[in-house]
């Protein structure tokens, strides 16, 4: 498959109608000598390129994406596996789309309400860059479910799930394969108090001093935030703890519960189905260079989120990263210095609640970088402002941790700060977090592997892990008294995703065939080792998975993998047969 969209025969149709149309000038024309020349347009064998990350970024993807296509393969397509950093692997796929199949997981995010599939599957995105729609994927029935699910509630809300589920097990614009344990680590000489996982900003916000020290120190593979410290740059930001911590929202998740944050509270009017939130701010809240945050703040963060031009370019740039909620809001009015209304657009109010949890920015910070993107003094892309391709490296927020220095690619310090409302007597949250945090500085370190992470907290030279772990450092966890293992469901599965809008992973009829090509069961064992889930759906594991709405040749025991693990070649092929391509020497061919 050529890159850009059109698969090889296209292109040669496209050279042989172009000469034809110079012969037919010049000669008068020859409509059967021009059907005679485009008869003999070879076919060609399918091609796929599936990309994904290094091993020693995650090896998860990695081993997947091998074993697709040592599958693939074996039915006669010309597959091969790409390897790229995430940063360039995002960019492939999340702005540029250019790719044909990318085997890896979605960031950790509020999985557990359905409308995070709004952005993820809904037409409207497709041609957009970033997580919302990166496939490509168009379908007015399921377009018709995402917007039934977003408005309604109760049965009616439940129905649509369910209809939604069994769409995307249909139309398989991406496979999910499997929701991951997040493994980590952590000692508890020097802070107790870990109340859930360390990568849960809540969690290291909570931890209570048990030594003299006042600081805590974490280390995490992923080092992209040390050098990039963007809260709305799609490709570096696969999850949120450190950002979470320097930028806070007016709503955020706390023991499963979604509480007012910088927000005091708030009252909600439902309306007509369009709900309308008063919110109200905590008081005196100051962002990290004393400037006063107030409602406007608030105000701006939700304009710029849908245009990070401000009306600057021919159509809106919206930050990707969080178009699925900010597409919630209609509008938003600065009532005083201390509130907001926010008017939601058709929606119920559970859902238009999700809104509340974006980052909110300083005005004073972000106005000014709604230009084009420029390196060197070059224009990039009239898609992408310089607020999306800013590194921005003095981070400017309102969270209880500030900025203090770093190095890129190994180190990072935050300081505590005093003048944040967690340091005071806040309302409405848990006690362990009141006052908090405990310590002065939090220091990050980059491990160059899950082995070399480890090894630091076990030397006693960091407190905890805050990126997930693999499978194999756990019995290296288990034979050191001083560490205790931390394990619990992670909300970024993974998955195979295709790029639909190039053939021919345009044809439903194909990726339902690839889907089948891994057993999950089978990649839980082999590749997880048994520390994740199955997963036919983005919502397993939530309340809202319904394994019965699946059609039989796409549930979890449908591969074309036998129990021992190999593929079933004759069944698969005779697939692909069914499905209209045909075979030449054992190659898979596209007409």
């Amino acid at each position: 498959m050529t890159r850009g969209g059109a698969a090889p025969q296209d292109l040669s149709r496209r050279a042989v109608l172009a000469t034809a149309a110079a012969t037919l000038a010049g000669a008068g024309g020859c409509v059967k000598r021009t059907r005679n020349v485009m008869a003999r347009d070879p076919p060609e064998q399918v091609t796929l390129r599936i990309l994904t990350v290094p091993v020693d970024a995650n090896p998860y993807p990695s081993r997947i994406a091998r074993e697709l296509a040592s599958h693939l393969q074996a039915c006669g397509v010309d597959a091969s596996v790409e390897p790229m950093e995430p940063e360039a692997l995002y960019r492939r796929v999340l702005l540029e789309h250019d790719f044909d199949v990318y085997v890896g997981q979605f960031p950790r995010s509020e999985w557990r309400d359905p409308d995070t599939l709004y952005a993820l599957c809904h037409s409207m995105f497709g041609g957009e860059p970033g997580w919302q729609n990166p496939f490509g994927y168009t379908s007015m029935g399921l377009d018709d479910d995402l917007e039934t699910q977003r408005t309604s509630s109760g049965r009616e809300r439940r129905r649509a799930v369910t209809d939604l589920q069994a769409h995307l097990a249909e139309d398989q614009p991406f496979t999910p394969l499997a929701v991951p344990d997040a493994l980590g680590t952590t000692r508890t000489d020097r802070f107790g108090g870990w109340h859930g996982n360390p990568m849960q900003p809540v969690v290291l916000l909570g931890l209570d001093r048990v030594g003299d020290t006042d600081t805590l120190s974490v280390v995490t593979t992923d080092g992209r935030v040390t050098g990039n410290r963007n809260p709305i740059a799609a490709e570096f930001r696969a999850r949120g703890t450190i950002i979470d911590l320097l930028y806070d929202p007016l709503a955020r998740e706390v023991d499963g519960v979604t509480k007012p944050w910088s927000a005091a509270d708030w009252r909600l009017d439902g309306g007509d189905g369009q709900p309308v939130a008063e919110v109200t701010l905590r008081p005196d809240l100051r962002w990290h260079d004393g400037e006063s945050l107030t409602a406007a703040d608030v105000a701006f963060t939700y304009e710029f989120l849908a245009d990070t031009s401000l009306g600057n370019a021919d159509s809106p740039i919206p930050a990707s990263r969080y178009r699925g909620r900010i597409s919630l809001v209609d509008e938003v009015a600065v009532a005083d210095e201390r509130t907001v209304r926010i008017a939601f657009g058709d929606a119920s109010p559970v859902v238009a609640m999700r809104a509340l949890t974006v980052p909110i920015l300083p005005q004073h910070v972000w106005r000014d970088r709604t230009e084009p993107a420029t390196i060197a003094g070059v224009e990039t892309n009239r898609t992408m402002t310089e607020a999306l391709a800013w590194n921005n490296p003095r981070p400017v927020g309102s969270g209880p941790l500030a900025f203090d220095r770093g190095v890129p690619g190994e180190s990072l310090r935050l300081s505590r700060f005093d003048d944040h409302f967690l340091r005071g007597d806040p309302e409405g949250l848990p006690d362990r977090l009141v006052g908090g945090p405990e310590y002065g500085e939090l220091r990050l370190s980059v491990a160059g592997s899950d082995d070399a992470a480890v090894e630091l907290v076990a030397a006693g030279g960091a407190d905890a892990t805050v990126s997930p772990l693999g499978a194999a450092v756990v019995p290296r966890i288990g034979r050191e008294s001083a560490l205790s293992l931390v394990s619990d469901p992670s909300r970024a599965f993974y998955h195979v995703g295709y790029n639909t809008r190039t053939a021919p992973l345009s044809n439903t009829r194909f990726r339902r065939i690839v889907a089948r090509l891994l057993d999950r069961a089978t990649l839980v064992d082999d590749v997880f080792d048994g520390y994740a889930r199955p997963a036919a759906s983005p919502l397993a594991g939530t309340p809202w998975y319904e394994a019965d709405a699946f059609p039989d040749e796409m549930g979890l025991g449908s591969s074309f993998v036998r129990p021992d693990g190999t593929l079933d070649t004759a069944s698969s092929k005779a697939a692909f047969v069914e499905a209209g391509y045909r075979y030449d020497d054992g190659r898979l061919l596209v007409e």
